[in-house]
C-alpha cells in the first residue's frame, strides 16, 4: 500500500530545525518508510539531515508518501504537522 499526498508548507519559515525535528520525529516513529519530496529530490523524511537539505520554505509545495500497511494514516498525520504553523506558537 503506498499513500501520497501533496501540500504546502504553513509554517512562515519553513521547515527548519524545530518543525523540521518534529516532522522526522514523527516520520520516524511510523514504522514504516516514508519520503518526503520537493522539486523532483526525494529524502527519507525520518532523517533531519535529509529534510534540512531540501531547503522547503513557507508555501513551498512538498509531497508526502508512505509504503506500508497505514501508509494512508501516516501520510495524514504527517500533512496534518506540515500544515501547522509552529512558528505562531
Amino acid at each position: 500500500l503506498v499513500a501520497e499526498q501533496t501540500i504546502r508548507i504553513a509554517s512562515a519559515h519553513g521547515l527548519h530545525a524545530r518543525p523540521a525535528s518534529i516532522f522526522t520525529q514523527a516520520a520516524a516513529a511510523a514504522g514504516i518508510p516514508v519520503q518526503l519530496a520537493k522539486g523532483g529530490k526525494s529524502v527519507n523524511a525520518a532523517s533531519i539531515l535529509g529534510v534540512i537539505s531540501l531547503g522547503i520554505d513557507h508555501d513551498d509545495e512538498v509531497t508526502v508518501s508512505a509504503e506500508g500497511d497505514n501508509a494512508a494514516q501516516v501520510v495524514d498525520e504527517l500533512v496534518v504537522l506540515l500544515s501547522t504553523d509552529f512558528d505562531k506558537e
